[in-house]
């Protein structure tokens, strides 16, 4: 028993971060209908900001404190992301008002491989590391309910934490604030929020700021963890059956479904691993989505798509 929670537990808080990277592409498809493919690559351009003026910041200013340095990176790659969302909206988006899912897919490849190469040329391609401070030592709970306790990492404890408090004020500013009840207006129909005087280009930047900052939350997580290295853009790969699961339009569909995704690995792995062969945790969300799209492809809280003839 205290083996399966303790794979149940590295599920869920796998599941969380997983539900995180998901949240930029939901809410970004929520508000303007583009399937954003950039969302890995705004992940891997925050987290090598951050990395990287947090690296510079003690060179160029003589900062003592690391903390301080990683702050001060913290709110220069915020402010950065800001920056590249409201190009994307001015250079980009606005000129392709009305157009194509497929054109608006291939724009926002571009953007990815511009970012991609952004990155590369503007803060290098080497492997770089992000020390925010978290510990990294593993502890014992419940040692008095099981034997030997359950093993948990410090680390993931604290970035769920830290994602699970990111989720509940996205999910408050989204429900009790002026800007978020525009959003889900403009979400419900674009020309009826543009006909009460919502501006919707105002909207489009506002969104793709929040996704860069959830990019970045994200970035600094998956890159304290793994390392920052441009095979982190591939992590956005991991939320594709995430929100396939749970709805491409849904906020807590993305939430559900990421826990849904990390369990899953995790017990598959242990359970299903011994008895078909090892390296089930890579494929098993893969499999799911693609059953979800055989069978409910609007996922567990998508909307269905009725169309009229």
């Amino acid at each position: 028993m205290g083996f399966f929670l303790e794979a149940l537990f590295a599920g869920l808080m796998s599941g969380v971060l997983y539900s995180l990277v998901a949240l930029g592409f939901v809410l970004i498809f929520k508000t303007s209908g583009v399937f954003n493919f950039a969302q890995g690559a705004m992940v891997l351009f925050a987290a090598l900001a951050m990395a990287r003026f947090a690296e510079w910041l003690p060179q160029w200013l003589g900062f003592e404190s690391a903390l301080l340095a990683n702050i001060v990176a913290f709110l220069i790659a915020g402010a950065i992301m800001c920056v590249v969302a409201w190009l994307v909206e001015l250079l980009v988006l606005r000129h392709l008002v009305n157009q194509s899912d497929a054109t608006l897919l291939m724009a926002t490849l571009g953007v990815a491989y511009f970012l991609d190469g952004l990155g590369q040329s503007g803060f290098g391609s080497g492997i770089y590391t992000i020390d925010v401070g978290m510990p990294k030592d593993p502890i014992f709970v419940l040692e008095s309910v099981f034997p030997g306790g359950i093993l948990l990492n410090k680390e993931d404890l604290i970035a769920t934490v830290i994602a699970t408090a990111l989720v509940g004020l996205l999910t408050l500013f989204f429900m009790k604030t002026t800007t978020g009840r525009a959003l889900r207006a403009v979400a419900d129909d674009h020309q009826a929020a543009q006909s009460i005087g919502i501006p919707l280009n105002r909207i489009w930047v506002i969104v793709w700021c929040v996704a860069g900052g959830v990019a970045l939350v994200a970035g600094v997580i998956w890159g304290s963890k793994l390392g920052v290295q441009f095979s982190l853009s591939t992590v956005a790969l991991r939320a594709l059956p995430v929100i396939i699961l749970g709805g491409l339009t849904s906020i807590p569909g993305a939430i559900v479904g990421g826990l849904i995704i990390g369990v899953g690995e995790k017990l598959s792995e242990l359970y299903l691993g011994p008895l078909i062969g090892g390296g089930i945790e890579i494929w098993f969300a893969y499999v799911l989505a693609l059953v979800f799209l055989l069978f409910r492809p609007q996922g567990l809280f998508g909307e269905k798509i009725i169309d009229r003839v």
